[in-house]
């Protein structure tokens, strides 16, 4: 069974860090990619970025590219999203998403992911 667990949000300061995890079970994380997204209240989901696990490549929102980092562990099956220079924009639940490479298209398109987590909360206070 594939399995996705998010942790590592909580409530920071701006200008503060953070790093989430995503824990995947159930697959093996080298033929997948993993995506973040991001839903505020009132506001549409966001892709805020992705990364191919095979090759590494990563992908960034525009609104937080230079500021959010992802990477992977495959050992530990595990992907990170280190979130620096947190602004209260960044408020929100972030998810981790799964999708097979060999179907994977549109890194930001939250329809392309066939497997989600339950989210982590993450508040930013100015």
């Amino acid at each position: 069974e594939v399995q996705l667990v998010e942790s590592g949000g909580g409530l920071v300061q701006a200008g503060g860090s953070l790093r989430l995890s995503c824990a995947a079970s159930g697959f093996t994380l080298g033929d997948y990619a993993i995506g973040w997204f991001r839903r505020a209240p009132g506001k549409e989901r966001e892709g805020v970025g992705s990364i191919n696990n095979s090759d590494g490549s990563t992908y960034y929102a525009n609104s937080v590219q230079g500021r959010f980092t992802i990477s992977s562990d495959n050992a530990k099956n595990t992907v990170y999203l280190q979130m620096n220079s947190l602004e209260p924009e960044d408020t929100a639940v972030y998810y981790c998403a799964a999708e097979p490479l060999q179907s994977w298209q549109f890194w930001d398109s939250w329809i392309e992911y066939d497997y989600w987590g339950q989210g982590t909360q993450v508040t930013i206070s100015s």
